[in-house]
């Protein structure tokens, strides 16, 4: 199997587009993980499922890709629509705020 080259999405934890902007390149797992019957931890042979790149721009992981070799399908991301409202929050705090303050 390729491996994967994505711009990653946001977390459910974070508000912003913080860490979104690089992209990167990961391996899939191809075989089954294998529970140690002594411990129960989950384990494979596969180091390439540990390995995750960074770049900072989609060409420089698809030509360190090619450099080595490396099989890789680009997922393109997912256009994200702005959220921003006039009035918003901020407008809470303005100075020159018409009406009176009320929570």
């Amino acid at each position: 199997m390729p491996a994967r080259i994505y711009q990653p999405a946001k977390t459910a934890m974070q508000s912003g587009t913080a860490k979104t902007h690089h992209w990167v390149l990961e391996f899939p797992q191809t075989s089954a993980r294998e529970v140690d019957p002594l411990m129960g931890w989950t384990s494979t042979g596969e180091t390439q499922t540990q390995v995750r790149l960074r770049f900072e721009t989609r060409e420089e992981a698809e030509a360190y890709a090619k450099a080595r070799g490396i099989d890789f399908t680009v997922v393109e991301p997912q256009a994200r629509k702005p959220n921003i409202r006039p009035g918003g929050y901020g407008e809470n705090f303005a100075n020159g705020r018409r009406g009176a303050w009320t929570h």
